[in-house]
């Protein structure tokens, strides 16, 4: 069983806690973490890319010259896809790119990337996550305490405006509920913050 050295917002050691092995010791499945990066990142795009082929664009509807005896070589349109302002071929037409993946493999993707952050170190786990009051300066602080690396993914059990708030204005830290993390995100940041009451959330839910 993964146990981690766990940290107040001081920066200072308080204890260390046991991790479940069922969510964060697995065999990280790295395919199962490229699948679900992939559709991800599929799921976001927009599919609003358009062009018009030859039968959209304008003109063109008379033949340029005559089809033989005139030493060029025969063309029918001005609109086809050789000529300036001509269709494009193939044009790209909107579509939607999502699709999806079993609930198991995401997971699996999901338990793999906790697991990977337990082997490379760049997981932290605090006691608490609380502030006073909104104050990005005191989330600067908690930051500069803890020693996290260029940059930092938060994770909390429940929604605090005070904590969400505070961190929202800092550049390459982002702060999510436990039950709402995701794979890219995980992978995205350097560190992994997450508080104890986060990780019973999490082992309760994907143990």
């Amino acid at each position: 069983m993964p146990n981690v050295v766990m940290i107040n917002q001081l920066g200072e050691e308080v204890g260390k806690i046991d991790l479940n092995e069922a969510v964060f010791g697995i065999e990280v499945n790295e395919h199962a973490v490229y699948e679900v990066v992939k559709n991800q990142l599929a799921n976001k795009r927009q599919g609003t890319q358009s062009a018009k082929t030859r039968a959209e664009v304008r003109g063109g509807g008379r033949k340029p010259w005559r089809q033989k005896g005139t030493g060029r070589a025969r063309q029918g349109s001005t609109r086809s896809p050789q000529w300036t302002g001509g269709g494009v071929v193939f044009a790209p037409k909107p579509r939607d790119y999502s699709y999806s993946v079993p609930k198991k493999v995401k997971r699996l993707a999901l338990k793999s990337v906790l697991t990977s952050k337990v082997n490379d170190e760049e997981i932290i786990v605090l006691d608490k996550l609380e502030l006073d009051a909104i104050s990005t300066k005191a989330a600067q602080e908690v930051i500069s305490k803890i020693n996290i690396g260029r940059n930092a993914l938060f994770v909390v059990s429940e929604r605090d405006e005070k904590v969400y708030r505070s961190f929202k204005n800092i550049p390459n830290v982002d702060t999510v509920v436990a039950d709402k993390m995701n794979v890219y995100d995980i992978l995205k940041y350097d560190s992994f913050v997450v508080t104890q009451d986060a990780v019973k959330k999490i082992e309760e839910v994907y143990a």
